[in-house]
């Protein structure tokens, strides 16, 4: 495997990434919405610049959330790290061979983003905090608690249905976007 160096470019997209993690979730925590909007700019570095930038965006974005807006996203750092990580060695090539233009494909690499971190969320969110955080998604938990349902399944059935649908987004938007950018541009960023 050849050492690949970093650049400029790489910087400025992993800078970029951040910024648009930062906004998107300061958007969702200030609207109560019960999805995130905190991991387009994870994604997007790591669907543009690999699995290593993916992660490094991730870890950064929660760092930067955490210490200046809210502080939960510093205890779901790792959630940024594996969705970075999947957006690495995952899309650069569905991107490259059919741009997810298939609604079935779209939908299946979604679920394969999203259901780790949806699991690791899912044992966070109840061990940690029991079941509710900041996120507008703590309202559907403590609903689904009040119809009956337990703490461990309300927790569970909403962060999976939050987590694909931010992660869907995520996706749909991220490929739009890639899709969108000329192919030398691409290829300078991949290849750097």
């Amino acid at each position: 495997m050849t050492q690949k160096k970093i650049t400029t470019r790489m910087i400025t997209i992993m800078a970029l990434s951040i910024g648009i993690n930062f906004l998107g979730g300061t958007i969702a925590l200030w609207l109560r919405l019960p999805i995130y909007l905190d991991s387009i700019g994870t994604i997007f570095a790591g669907a543009l610049l690999g699995p290593i930038p993916g992660v490094l965006t991730g870890l950064s974005s929660s760092l930067l959330s955490g210490v200046t807006m809210d502080m939960f996203s510093l205890y779901y750092s790792p959630i940024q790290i594996i969705t970075g990580l999947l957006a690495g060695l995952i899309l650069p090539q569905k991107l490259q061979a059919q741009g997810l233009k298939s609604r079935l494909s779209l939908l299946a690499w979604t679920f394969v983003l999203s259901a780790p971190g949806t699991i690791l969320s899912s044992i966070i969110t109840i061990q940690l905090f029991g079941g509710i955080t900041s996120s507008g998604s703590s309202a559907i938990v403590q609903l689904l608690y009040g119809l009956g349902l337990n703490q461990a399944a309300s927790v569970t059935i909403v962060q999976a249905a939050t987590d694909y649908l931010d992660r869907l987004l995520s996706v749909l938007v991220v490929s739009l976007v890639v899709l969108k950018l000329p192919n030398q541009v691409v290829a300078k960023t991949r290849n750097r």
